[in-house]
C-alpha cells in the first residue's frame, strides 16, 4: 500500500511539464468544483498573465504550495501520515516549479473531501485529489473479480491518469490556453500524452487502467440526457479514445489493443495522427512557459 502511494504523487516528480472529475458516474453526488472554466480565481490572486521582464520573457511570480487538510475522520488517518511522512506533495510541487514559470501560487492538496471527486478549483486556484476517489477507484476495479493487491496497483495508476487530468485544467485556466474543442476531452488528453512520454512504462499502466476504469463504469447504468448532456464525454468514448492515445504512441509496441479487437481498425489507422497532433499541441501551449 507504501509503495503504491508513493508512486501516486512521486509522479509529478519526474514530469517536466504536466497535465474535471473523472467518476462522471458521480457527479450528481458531488458538492465540490468539478470544472475549471466557469470561474476565475479570487481576486488577491495575480492575473493570470504572466508580466514579462525588460528582454521579454515571462516573470515567476507563483509556486506550486503544498497544504496538508486535516482529515474529518480517522478513516484515512494512515494515507495522510504516509503522504507527510514522505513529503510527497512537497516533492511535487519542487520539482514542478522547478519546470514551470507561474503567474501566481497553485496549491496541491490531498485531503478528505466527503466526496468521490478530484478537482481544479479555480477560486482559490488549487488541486485537489479525494482519498475518497482513491477509495472509489479500488472498489471499481475489485467488483470485476481482481485481487486486493492488483485492485490496489490499479487504483493508483488510475489516479495518477487523474491527477495530471486535474493539472491540466489548473494549467489551462492558469495561462489561459487557446483550447478550441472541449476542454474535458483535452485534459484527458493532456494525461494520455504526458503519461505516454514521459512516465514509460507506468504512464502505460496508468492510461490502461484509466481505460478499464472507463468501461467498467459504462456498464454499470444506463445513459440518460444528463450524461448527454454533461461537458464530459461518455465513459464509452473516453475508453476508446485512451486506447487510441496509446495505440497511436506506439503502433507496433500496442499491435494486441486492435488485433484483440479493444480498438475497432477503422479508428486505430487514425490514432498514430492523433497522438502526433496532441503531442505536438501540448508541447506547443507550454514551451512558453517552460523555465528550460
Amino acid at each position: 500500500m507504501q509503495r503504491n502511494l508513493t508512486n501516486l504523487i512521486i509522479v509529478a516528480v519526474v514530469i517536466v511539464f504536466v497535465t474535471a472529475c473523472f467518476c462522471r458516474s458521480d457527479r450528481d453526488k458531488q458538492s465540490g468544483p468539478t470544472t475549471s472554466n466557469s470561474a476565475s480565481p479570487s481576486p488577491d490572486k495575480k492575473s493570470s498573465t504572466a508580466p514579462t521582464t525588460s528582454t521579454g520573457a515571462k516573470s515567476d511570480d507563483g509556486d506550486f504550495t503544498v497544504d496538508h487538510v486535516a482529515l474529518k475522520t480517522s478513516k484515512y488517518t494512515e494515507i495522510q501520515k504516509q503522504v507527510r511522512s514522505e513529503r510527497l506533495l512537497e516533492k511535487a510541487a519542487e520539482q514542478l516549479n522547478k519546470a514551470l514559470i507561474l503567474p501566481y501560487d497553485i496549491e496541491l492538496r490531498s485531503e478528505e473531501c466527503g466526496q468521490t471527486n478530484a478537482f481544479y478549483n479555480p477560486s482559490d486556484t488549487s488541486v485537489t485529489v479525494c482519498f475518497e476517489l482513491m477509495e472509489h477507484f479500488f472498489g471499481v476495479f475489485r467488483s470485476t473479480g481482481m485481487s486486493d493487491d492488483k485492485a490496489y496497483d490499479k487504483m493508483f495508476d488510475a489516479v495518477r491518469f487523474v491527477f495530471l487530468h486535474e493539472i491540466g485544467h489548473a494549467l489551462t485556466d492558469t495561462y489561459k490556453l487557446p483550447i478550441t474543442g472541449n476542454e474535458e476531452d483535452a485534459a484527458d488528453r493532456c494525461s494520455a500524452f504526458i503519461n505516454l512520454t514521459e512516465l514509460g512504462e507506468d504512464g502505460v499502466k496508468a492510461v490502461l487502467a484509466a481505460a478499464d476504469s472507463f468501461q467498467i463504469e459504462s456498464k454499470r447504468g444506463s445513459t440518460d440526457k444528463h450524461d448527454l448532456a454533461d461537458e464530459h464525454l461518455l465513459q464509452e468514448q473516453r475508453f476508446y479514445n485512451s486506447l487510441c492515445m496509446l495505440y497511436g504512441s506506439s503502433p507496433s509496441k500496442h499491435s494486441y489493443i486492435v488485433t484483440k479487437g479493444y480498438l475497432p481498425k477503422a479508428r486505430a489507422e487514425r490514432c498514430e495522427t492523433e497522438f502526433q497532433k496532441t503531442a505536438e499541441a501540448w508541447s506547443g501551449l507550454l514551451k512558453p512557459w517552460r523555465k528550460d
